[in-house]
């Protein structure tokens, strides 16, 4: 098998293992989500387990994979190079804070939803996409101007 065919092959591997453990932790349902968020009401402390199971298995597995020189199907490991907190990172931190509050949805859950036909996520997962372009455009648009 070729290289990108590997590659594609284990994109599509994990993003289909990323979606049933979002439906399994309930992460596709946005009332779950609201009630975890909810600190004040009807708070569902449950998320916290997927959180923390996250983050424990994130750092063993983090620590594994670093130690070997490139990925298996790839020549490097393409990491974000930007370190800076600056306006534009807050400003669309609280804008997905805020999205996630209003709807129950962040990306990865909403679009595994659309398997299940939530309905809302036929509305949720177009506005994302029309988040990304619009911060692509701009950010074009910011570069361009540079130039």
């Amino acid at each position: 098998m070729s290289r990108a065919l590997l590659r594609n092959a284990a994109a599509l591997g994990s993003g289909v293992v990323f979606g049933l453990g979002l439906s399994l932790a309930q992460m596709t349902n946005p009332d779950k989500v609201l009630n975890f968020l909810d600190i004040s009401g009807h708070w569902d402390p449950s998320l916290l387990l997927v959180l923390g199971g996250a983050v424990t298995l994130s750092t063993l597995a983090f620590r594994l994979v670093f130690r070997r020189g490139a990925p298996l199907w790839d020549s490097l490991f393409h990491l974000p190079v930007a370190k800076a907190i600056d306006r534009p990172l807050v400003l669309g931190s609280a804008l997905f804070g805020l999205g996630w509050g209003l709807s129950g949805y962040c990306p990865g859950p909403a679009i595994a939803s659309l398997g299940f036909g939530n309905p809302e996520a036929l509305w949720v997962v177009p506005s994302i996409i029309a988040g990304a372009a619009l911060q692509r455009w701009s950010h074009y648009r910011q570069t361009a101007d540079i130039d």
